[in-house]
């Protein structure tokens, strides 16, 4: 095969990869995807702002510190509105006729909660001292801890998801999933002082409404059950399909929670169970084994 029958097989397979497709973005405005690089910078500056000290350099006195710190949140804002002005390009805001406009309104509308995502993120600081006896000091759970990492992630992601900023939630909460394995969509509300213990292979979904003073361990499922659909055959979008877990639960390794239930406050969930209907207040469900001179037979789900 020549040169001359290689540039038109290329071009015929170009010719069919630039057909539009259902999930082509918008290209007007010089739009572009938000950029990977842009976000990992995004949330350095984030646990910086947060964590001062852990993550960037300790400023003394308070005035330079204050100082330094101004400087940082104006960074953030400016990279954040940039990025979720790219986000546009997937979901142009209805109505909006300045898109640069609208993401510095919605940088901005997101600066002004740093306070109380800081506060939240302090009490899972301490839900991670005080839930592990093998953490030394607070600032041990900052600098090393997965859950910190990923809940870090999930604050910004959640506030930015509930102030309507487009596609940027889902990237930031997958770029915590890739480096801690927790996989927390960004849609889920958790309370205050909430931690999870190793972590590696929890997830939680988007619909999930967690309470205060949780607790979860590796290869936890708070997922959905089968998803309804619309007439045409497409899945019916943003219903409630996730569990609630009341304040005080303590979800061990392994257990898969499906569907719409609630497990009562102070319960105990052990591992590796599977549940599918409410659970009052104060149970503990566990996985009964019962030992005979055949093969061992589970019981699931028995609450005490």
């Amino acid at each position: 095969m020549n040169e001359k029958t290689h540039s038109c097989e290329i071009d015929s397979v170009a010719a069919e990869l630039v057909k539009p497709a259902f999930y082509q973005f918008n290209l007007e405005d010089s739009l572009s995807l938000p950029s990977l690089p842009a976000l990992t910078e995004l949330m350095q500056r984030l646990r910086a702002a947060f964590f001062p000290g852990f993550h960037s350099p300790r400023y003394t006195p308070e005035s330079s510190a204050r100082h330094h710190l101004a400087a940082n949140l104006d960074s953030i804002r400016r990279i954040l509105a940039e990025q979720i002005r790219n986000g546009f390009c997937l979901d142009r805001p209805v109505g909006s006729t300045n898109l640069a406009e609208k993401a510095e309104d919605l940088a901005l509308g997101f600066i002004k909660t740093l306070p109380r995502l800081r506060h939240l993120l302090e009490g899972d600081v301490k839900a991670a001292y005080e839930g592990d006896p093998a953490a030394k000091t607070p600032g041990e759970t900052i600098f090393c801890y997965p859950s910190i990492q990923a809940m870090t992630n999930h604050r910004v992601a959640h506030e930015l998801y509930r102030l309507g900023v487009p596609l940027m939630p889902r990237i930031i909460s997958e770029m915590a999933h890739a480096s801690t394995g927790i996989d927390i969509h960004p849609g889920a509300q958790i309370g205050d002082e909430f931690f999870i213990d190793h972590g590696t292979g929890v997830v939680v979904g988007e619909t999930c409404i967690i309470g205060r003073n949780c607790r979860l361990y590796q290869g936890v499922t708070l997922g959905a059950l089968s998803f309804p659909k619309e007439q045409d055959g497409s899945l019916s979008k943003g219903l409630p399909r996730h569990p609630i877990l009341e304040d005080n639960v303590v979800v061990y390794s392994g257990a898969t929670i499906l569907g719409r239930v609630t497990i009562g406050q102070g319960s105990v969930i052990g591992g590796n169970v599977w549940i599918t209907s409410d659970v009052p207040a104060g149970s503990k469900v566990i996985q009964q084994h019962s030992i005979s001179p055949g093969p061992k037979e589970s019981m699931l789900g028995k609450h005490e």
